[in-house]
């Protein structure tokens, strides 16, 4: 366990790095992280652990004659003694670096947050209060079936205070749950996985998640080979979510703009106000969302194509980035959105895909296979972007592809690897289900605050088979 004693607390250390400055303008930003984990392997709980950390991030600005530069220095564990030496490497970064082409005045009257003076909120192996004995009654269960369970469940709190010498003093307390189960059989030729995403593990049944685990390893006692081609694919919400994730990701405004995206338009411009899906799907972003809250302002630690350190403080609010098939908007901050004539739409860190649809992933399946065989995915991993012109990914699936055969899953089969565009596949979607809170497997160490419906593609490219579990 790894502990960070406090000589003061995050407020205290924000206002004095903020009168520590020299620099013409300045952002100062202290995460206070804890987290608390479970780990367990083979029906039997491994290790747990809490661990908690600072990181404080000085950003300085400097005005000069050609422009304003800024400069960012962040630092783990800063004592007091440490402060004024981070200020001064920031301004001296500052210093050293050319105009900033993102340089906008830092952001001002955006009102404080009520609890900003509060000490930061943490987490503790008390949030697994409930769960870890209820993990541990299934545990008995999977022994008792023959099966063995393998997975962690980790529990982060972060408060983020931010103050700027322009008067900002916002806070935010950002919890992060993530749970991953995966089920083999005794012999570990057959394996399924189940997530969830949570911000305190209230809503999380482990023996509900060991029941869906049950039954597609029971799915799995016959196994079917298929070659490689285009099959009616069912994509639950996990996979869905990697996908879009992905493609929110690379919906940068700038980048299109400048003719390098999928979101280009030929002959120049965006193609933002452009159809993109037949089916009324909407994709949006919200801070308020219910239970995916996040933060109502840029946090930016670092300046990049799509944020700016000058940025910090900015609302965020809601945004459609499709709606009802058409797209939007693109990911832009102060400076893309000038450079681009965009609306200013900072990134959230939440998604949701909304078709309208009403069927479970099981109702959905009862749809499925009655023209040829049709696929039920549990995830997809190693993804990997090949052209960024179509945004065109491949990668593989994982932890069970299951035949179903009118209405019926019949079996499991092989593993392939996919070459499809989630551009593409939104235009070609043919159903969408019920949206439901889930993890995207491949990006929940980045981003877990997802809620998407199981989608129903045609014809998915599953462009050759693999040896994968």
């Amino acid at each position: 366990m790894t502990r960070t004693t406090r000589t003061t607390e995050p407020h205290e250390t924000v206002e004095r790095a903020l009168e520590l400055s020299r620099a013409d303008g300045c952002v100062v930003i202290a995460d206070e992280e804890s987290s608390a984990n479970l780990r367990w392997a083979g029906n039997v709980l491994t290790t747990n652990g809490e661990t908690r950390g600072r990181t404080l991030t000085v950003i300085a600005t400097v005005d000069g004659r050609e422009g304003t530069a800024s400069g960012v220095v962040s630092r783990a564990a800063v004592t007091a003694d440490d402060l004024e030496p981070l200020v001064r490497a920031a301004e001296a970064a500052a210093r050293e670096s050319g105009p900033a082409q993102d340089a906008r005045p830092l952001v001002e009257g955006v009102p404080h947050s009520a609890d900003f003076a509060e000490p930061p909120a943490e987490t503790s192996s008390d949030v697994f209060a409930a769960f870890a004995p209820a993990l541990g009654e299934s545990f008995a269960r999977a022994r008792a079936g023959g099966r063995q369970l393998y997975g962690f469940a980790n529990h982060t709190l972060t408060s983020t205070y931010l103050g700027t010498s322009t008067g900002l003093r916002l806070r935010h307390d950002q919890p992060t749950g993530t749970l991953e189960l995966n089920a083999k059989s005794p012999d570990r030729t057959k394996s399924a996985w189940a997530g969830r995403s949570t911000r305190d593990f209230t809503d999380v049944d482990p023996a509900e998640l060991d029941a869906e685990l049950a039954q597609r390893l029971a799915w799995a006692e016959r196994t079917v080979e298929l070659p490689a081609g285009r099959y009616e694919t069912l994509l639950p919400p996990s996979a869905v979510a990697d996908l879009l994730v992905y493609m929110f990701w690379s919906a940068s405004g700038r980048d299109a703009q400048e003719g390098r995206t999928v979101f280009s338009k030929p002959g120049g411009g965006t193609r933002v106000g452009e159809k993109l899906a037949g089916l009324p799907l909407t994709l949006r972003s919200d801070p308020a969302e219910p239970g995916l809250e996040s933060a109502p302002f840029v946090v930016a630690h670092a300046s990049t194509d799509d944020w700016s350190v000058f940025d910090n403080g900015l609302p965020v609010g809601p945004t459609d980035w499709v709606r009802e098939g058409t797209l939007q908007h693109l990911l832009t901050n102060r400076f893309t959105g000038d450079l681009t004539g965009l609306p200013v739409t900072p990134e959230a860190d939440n998604l949701v895909l909304d078709g309208g649809g009403t069927k479970s992933l099981d109702e959905m399946v009862a749809g499925l296979g009655h023209d040829g065989p049709g696929l039920l995915l549990t995830c997809l991993w190693y993804i990997r972007e090949v052209d960024p012109a179509t945004l065109l990914l491949t990668g593989l699936t994982r932890d069970g592809v299951y035949l179903v055969e009118k209405g019926e899953v019949t079996g499991a089969v092989n593993n392939f690897r996919f070459n499809e565009s989630p551009v593409d596949l939104l235009g070609r979607a043919a159903e969408a289900g019920a949206t439901e809170r889930t993890l995207p497997r491949e990006w929940g160490d980045w981003f877990t605050r997802a809620a998407m419906p199981p989608v129903r593609i045609p014809d998915f490219n599953m462009s050759s088979v693999s040896q994968g579990v």
